[in-house]
C-alpha cells in the first residue's frame, strides 16, 4: 500500500505563470491543455529556548492543469491565501550544459480560496466570484426557523372542597 498525499495552507509568493501545451499527438493526455504554476511559502513559527519567536518558511512549486489552472488564472495572485491538495512529483530533465536535473514539485489536484481580498477589507472570507461547480449560497435560506410553541404550564387539578369534619375531642381516643 503506498500514499502520497500533499496538504498545504500558505501564501503565494508570485503571480502565476499560465502556459497552454500544443501537441501534435492527437493521443496525447495533455492535448492543448492549460498549465498553472506558481510558488507556495508555508511559515512555521516557534519559540526557541530562549523564549525568541522564529520562524520557518519553506517554499514549495506548486503546478495545476486544466480546471485548476483556470481557477489559479482567475482568482490566483501574490499574497494570495490557499489550501492546495494534491501530491509530490518529481521530473528530471537535462539542461543546457548537458548536465541531469531534477525538481520536486506538488501538482495539486484541489485548491480552495482563503482569507480575505485586498480590495475588500471589510467583508469576511473571500467574496469572489465561485469558480464554475463551486458553492453559492441561495438567496433566501431553504429553512426559515419558526418561533417554538409555548410550553403548557401545569396546573395541579382542582380539588373541590369538602366540609370540615366536626372536631372530635382528645379524649375520645380508643387508646
Amino acid at each position: 500500500m503506498a500514499l502520497n498525499k500533499v496538504m498545504l495552507i500558505g501564501n503565494v509568493g508570485n503571480d502565476p505563470e499560465i502556459r497552454y501545451l500544443d501537441s501534435t499527438n492527437p493521443q496525447s493526455p495533455q492535448g492543448n491543455a492549460k498549465v498553472a504554476s506558481f510558488r507556495l511559502a508555508t511559515t512555521e513559527r516557534f519559540r526557541d529556548r530562549n523564549g525568541e519567536t522564529r520562524e520557518n518558511t519553506e517554499w514549495h512549486s506548486i503546478v495545476a492543469w486544466r480546471s485548476n489552472a483556470d481557477l489559479v488564472e482567475k482568482f490566483v495572485h501574490k499574497g494570495s491565501q490557499i489550501y492546495i491538495e494534491g501530491k509530490l512529483r518529481t521530473r528530471q530533465w537535462t539542461d543546457q550544459t548537458g548536465a541531469k536535473r531534477f525538481t520536486t514539485e506538488i501538482q495539486a489536484d484541489n485548491i480552495q480560496l482563503l482569507g480575505k481580498r485586498p480590495d475588500a477589507p471589510q467583508q469576511g472570507g473571500y467574496q469572489g466570484q465561485a469558480p464554475q461547480g463551486g458553492y453559492q449560497a441561495p438567496a433566501q435560506p431553504a429553512y426559515q426557523a419558526q418561533p417554538a410553541p409555548a410550553a403548557p404550564v401545569y396546573q395541579p387539578p382542582v380539588q373541590p372542597q369538602q366540609p370540615a369534619a366536626p372536631e372530635a375531642p382528645d379524649d375520645d381516643l380508643p387508646f
